[in-house]
């Protein structure tokens, strides 16, 4: 196991440098303006072809690394655009939802919503601990634009109510996580994590892959597997 691999493992989140090259992000960015302007991002670009491709790039890379278990399949891809126009902060939070194609009636789900035509889930930790998010950097992100702030170990602890959250984050404190166009940062979902607003000019782009087992309970099933 590879040194980032076992602190992934241990802290719930790491940063993988230049995981893709320049002329893949070139790409990417041209795919990215050349779609409709959607507010502050989209949940919905698994979709579409090009992002495919790259979730599948992605998985590759990554399964090579052991920073992926095998077999692992993308179930969801969000744009995160935040900069000078489109800019917010996102309170200390667990990420706790799935899409998934239609509504099954279980008692361990919960939390039913429906998000840009998609159905959302809320299933047990036994779930969403077989989870890694994969947020792939096509900007610079570093602190005044509004990098992300994690609670190292806290996906350990379970699904957490926001007093929970907040002591942990008090006892433990928080890492501010900075990256590089390029960069992947791999999160556990059940890390607690927030973000301020941005304080630049620049543009701050994240895709949020989420990567998932092929097969899950209680008859669900995945609304994309890439």
């Amino acid at each position: 196991m590879s040194n980032v691999s076992a602190n992934f493992l241990a802290q719930g989140f790491a940063v993988v440098s230049t995981v893709i090259d320049g002329n893949s992000v070139a790409t990417i960015s041209s795919h990215l303006d050349a779609r409709p302007a959607e507010g502050a991002g989209s949940r919905g670009l698994l979709r579409e072809g090009w992002c495919q491709t790259l979730a599948a790039k992605l998985r590759s890379v990554l399964t090579g690394r052991q920073l992926l278990p095998d077999g692992a399949v993308a179930v969801q891809c969000t744009l995160f655009d935040k900069g000078p126009t489109r800019n917010w902060l996102v309170a200390l939070h667990q990420d706790r939802s799935i899409p998934v194609r239609g509504k099954v009636e279980a008692p361990e789900l919960s939390g039913w919503s429906e998000k840009e035509g998609d159905t959302f889930v809320q299933p047990p930790v036994a779930v969403l601990e077989q989870l890694t998010a994969v947020r792939l950097h096509i900007d610079d992100c570093p602190a005044e634009s509004g990098a992300l702030r994690v609670v190292p170990g806290s996906h350990a602890n379970g699904v957490l109510s926001q007093v929970q959250a907040e002591a942990l984050r008090a006892r433990r404190g928080e890492v501010l996580v900075p990256a590089f166009e390029a960069d992947v940062l791999l999160m556990k979902p059940l890390i607690l994590h927030a973000s301020s607003k941005a304080s630049s000019v620049t543009c701050r782009r994240v895709l949020h892959f989420v990567y998932g087992p092929k097969v899950l309970p209680f008859g669900l099933h995945w609304q994309h597997a890439i």
